[in-house]
């Protein structure tokens, strides 16, 4: 998974992060783990990365972060939503080491859309301690371009999190 664009990114954060002695660690789910092979990609990653967790399942997102089941009930927002990465995010850092933490989750297709939550539908929280803040995006293209574009923002939100 050799990107140009990428690597530059995880370079820039893990000076920021050295340089205000922060520790990340990720929840993902769409991207299936590409964050945190992205990080440690960088040799010399230890020093500020922590951990990683993949929680595909709703199941997982449940057992290892600690989201709560009510967030997938019928009448709840779902896996794909702004309360469930926030709560991703905040069981990363509560199951680590770590006091920033970025958490993904999303439709990268190309089936799971719904009209109200189409293919390329992403939810991305960065969460710092305490305090955490969620987006939503809409990517195009194909599942590979999706979780790319995933990536990317989750890398650069992460940047503006840190400065």
């Amino acid at each position: 998974m050799s990107d140009t664009l990428i690597l530059n990114l995880v370079q820039q954060l893990a000076d920021k992060l050295l340089a205000k002695k922060l520790i990340i660690s990720t929840a993902e789910s769409c991207t299936g783990g590409w964050i945190s092979q992205s990080l440690t990609a960088l040799a010399g990653s230890s020093a500020w990365f922590d951990s990683g967790f993949v929680t595909y399942s709703n199941e997982a997102k449940q057992r290892l972060l600690n989201v709560p089941s009510a967030l997938f009930s019928i009448d709840g927002p779902g896996a794909v939503s702004e309360a469930v990465v926030l709560a991703m995010s905040a069981g990363a850092i509560q199951g680590s080491r770590a006091n920033i933490a970025v958490a993904v989750s999303g439709i990268a297709g190309p089936d799971g859309g719904l009209e109200e939550k189409p293919v390329g539908t992403v939810w991305i929280a960065w969460q710092w301690e305490d305090k955490g803040l969620a987006r939503c995006f809409h990517f195009s293209g194909d599942r590979e371009s999706v979780r790319r574009a995933t990536v990317l923002a989750a890398l650069e939100g992460c940047l503006l999190l840190i400065d």
